[in-house]
This record gives structure tokens, sequence and C-alpha cells, in this order.
């Protein structure tokens, strides 16, 4: 899968000097971009920290990547989802958690009926909600509002954006449109 970009910690946290990642623990998690109806993209709304992300999340044991996102997605919007493409992969290293996690992110399309999610105690308690953006341009929209005020949620805004910008020039060059918003990948 292409490397969509790398994000570091002295990205998220000014003025700091990111650490060697020799010792990190890893973690690979699988998003997704889903279009619902009328080209609608399902995301999730973090309300305790300010910020939207995109559905997905870690890979278990014996699981594999594609697995893990039928699992999330079933859990996080209450659906099941047709992959349609591979977008791409970004790095995280969140030194502040001794953690580099690949984070695998691909197009997908709702099918079937939508049922209620089913969210973690976490995932409650920190006011987790289902929204749908019209399209990837609103999607993008609501991001680019955000201000996350967690360590985690400051990696999850730059790598889910990423993903929203890349997905948005795709399916645009895709059905053959110009692009007209020229939203940069990074």
């Amino acid at each position: 899968m292409k490397l969509l970009c790398e994000i570091r910690h002295s990205e998220i946290v000014p003025n700091a000097k990111d650490k060697d990642s020799t010792g990190f623990g890893e973690r690979h998690a699988a998003r997704a971009i889903v279009t619902g109806g009328n080209g609608r993209v399902a995301l999730l709304h973090v309300g305790k920290y300010n910020y939207h992300k995109l559905p997905g999340g870690g890979v278990e044991n014996n699981e594999d990547i594609k697995q893990a996102l039928e699992r999330e997605l079933l859990e996080e919007i209450g659906c099941r989802a047709e992959i349609t493409d591979e977008l791409g992969e970004i790095i995280e290293y969140r030194d502040e958690w001794n953690q580099k996690q690949t984070s695998y992110c691909y197009l997908a399309k709702q099918v079937g009926e939508m049922n209620r999610p089913d969210f973690t105690g976490k995932e409650l308690s920190e006011g987790v909600a289902l929204v749908w953006a019209k399209d990837t341009a609103d999607a993008i929209n609501l991001l680019e509002q955000d201000a996350p005020d967690d360590y985690g949620g400051k990696f999850i805004h730059e790598r889910d954006l990423t993903f929203l910008k890349a997905a948005h020039t795709y399916i645009r060059y895709m059905h053959g449109l110009p692009y007209a918003e020229n939203l940069p990948i990074n």
C-alpha cells in the first residue's frame, strides 16, 4: 500500500524533539472512508476532545487488516461496507506513548441496512457519535474546523485529514472532475 505520509511527534507538539523510535511498540489499524446514500461520508465526532475522525481501529490478534476493518465498521457505524479501493497508509510516531502506529485506509461503500453503532464504554465516555458529512469536501471542512485538545486527537486529526484529502483528490480523478478545491494531500 502506498505510504501517504509519516506524522512525527515534533509536528504535533511545538518545539519538541523526536525520540529514537527503535524501541517503540507497534500498532496496526484499519480505517475507511465509507460512503452511504448520495455520497455521504461517515465520521465519528469525539465531543469530549473536539474532533472528528474516520471509523476504524486496531487490528486484534488473529485478525487481518480487512477483518479488523469489517469488525470496526459494524461496531462504530453499524453497517457493513464493501471495500472499493486501497487509499494508502500513514505511519505515526507517538513519542509520549512510545508507539509507532501504521494505519491502512480504504475507500468503501455502505452495503445493506444501517444499524445502531455499538460504542465501547470508553467511546461513550468520550461522547463519540456517528455523523454523516455531505461528501468528502464537507468532511474535510468539518475536520479543518476541529481543534483537538488531547495528544491522541491531534495525531488522529492530522492523519484523517490527510486520508480525506487524498480520497477527495482520488475520487475527483476517477470521475474525471477538475481539482477545483485544490486540496493538497499534506
